[in-house]
């Protein structure tokens, strides 16, 4: 049970990361007359968000397939929940409080994902 749940958190999270890596140019876009330095800045943060959670998901999917059912595999399982939890906030308090949908979904996402962890640490 707890390599599915690991699995389906870094899959979840794997595909958001694709999610953020597809839009990117639309989503800079979309801040209007700006900068051409600010324009590399937001493209930089965009993408490195989709780096780190492709970096999250490879994580748990070599840990759970090399060590499942370990305590190094337990301990991993909740710091990148931590971690995602952290951009969960971080996002709820920034861009969900905008408009745009997408913002709205990502602290659900990610915080799901990271109960799903959570979950697999302790079965």
């Amino acid at each position: 049970m707890e390599e599915v749940l690991a699995y389906l958190a870094a899959g979840l999270v794997g595909l958001w990361g694709i999610s953020h890596a597809i839009p990117t140019r639309a989503v800079v876009a979309g801040f209007g007359e700006i900068t051409e330095d600010n324009r590399r800045v937001l493209t930089q943060e965009w993408l490195a968000e989709a780096v780190s959670m492709w970096s999250f998901a490879a994580l748990v999917i070599v840990v759970t397939a090399v060590g499942g059912g370990t305590s190094a595999a337990d301990w991993t399982y909740r710091v990148i929940a931590g971690a995602l939890l952290v951009l969960a906030a971080l996002t709820t308090l920034a861009g969900a409080r905008t408009p745009v949908v997408w913002f709205k979904i990502c602290p659900v996402l990610l915080t799901s994902s990271a109960g799903l962890l959570l979950a697999a640490s302790s079965v």
